[in-house]
């Protein structure tokens, strides 16, 4: 049976001073990122997902971005090494948290570089971005890491958004969905759906067909359920204005041995 386990990590107390790299600015309210952050979590395990709470860190301000840290192929965690320098210290708790789990550890090592936001994975094939987080070690390291497992590395640039899941995430049938104006390559993908929202670009598929998205994106979540998918909603505009979206507050572990 699939796991359905998804790591989660409590907002930085410094929130405010997390990195933005193509947006202005803006300021964010600390108690209601929190509060919408209970909420995102409460809606995992609304729909059958245990959380599990990785220890906070609280002087990274972006470790709430856990997805970050860690990518998920099977029973095996590839531990990253951020683009940034300053995200390299969140590492360490999540390492932890998925040994304990029981899986099976690797790193990216220097002079790579590796944010979890730039892998989306589709069944066997793993599409890596290649942009200002993710460099080329990076991305031959996480190939090296995979590719024995069956992965199908697909290496993809991004030049117009933070990372590869700030452009483009994937429906329960495969089907890429992304904002063009925000989307690199397109034409990369077998099956590609534009939506009308850049935060509609953004979904965690929950299960059943079930997909959390963001309360930003009205539009998308219409043209969705009028696909036959359900959408789920929650607020995290806190979060947006941090380039964060629902993929990026959660790590979903859904192939854990049992």
């Amino acid at each position: 049976m699939p796991s359905k386990k998804a790591l989660v990590r409590r907002p930085s107390p410094r929130l405010a001073e997390g990195l933005v790299t193509h947006i202005e600015r803006q300021k964010v309210d600390h108690d209601l990122a929190v509060e919408q952050w209970e909420g995102y979590v409460a809606a995992l395990r609304a729909h059958g997902w245990e959380t599990l709470e990785v220890d906070p860190a609280d002087d990274c301000p972006d470790s709430v971005f856990v997805e970050d840290t860690v990518v998920m192929f099977r029973n095996v965690a590839l531990i990253t090494r951020p683009g940034a320098e300053s995200r390299r210290a969140e590492t360490a708790g999540v390492e932890e948290a998925v040994a304990r789990l029981g899986c099976s550890v690797n790193w990216i090592w220097e002079p790579g570089t590796l944010d979890g936001g730039d892998v989306l994975k589709i069944g066997d094939t793993v599409y890596v971005g290649r942009g200002g987080r993710t460099n080329a070690v990076g991305v031959q390291q996480l190939r090296a890491a995979f590719e024995p497992l069956g992965a199908r590395v697909v290496a993809v640039p991004v030049h117009k958004v933070l990372h590869l899941k700030s452009a483009v995430t994937a429906l329960p049938d495969g089907t890429v969905i992304g904002h063009i104006p925000r989307t690199d390559a397109p034409s990369l993908f077998p099956r590609f759906l534009p939506v009308p929202e850049e935060s509609g670009a953004h979904v965690v598929q929950l299960g059943g067909g079930k997909l959390l998205m963001a309360a930003s994106a009205p539009r998308t979540a219409e043209l969705l359920a009028d696909l036959g998918h359900e959408p789920v909603v929650v607020d995290i505009s806190e979060f947006e204005k941090l380039e964060g979206s629902v993929t990026c507050l959660s790590v979903r572990l859904r192939e854990l041995y049992a």
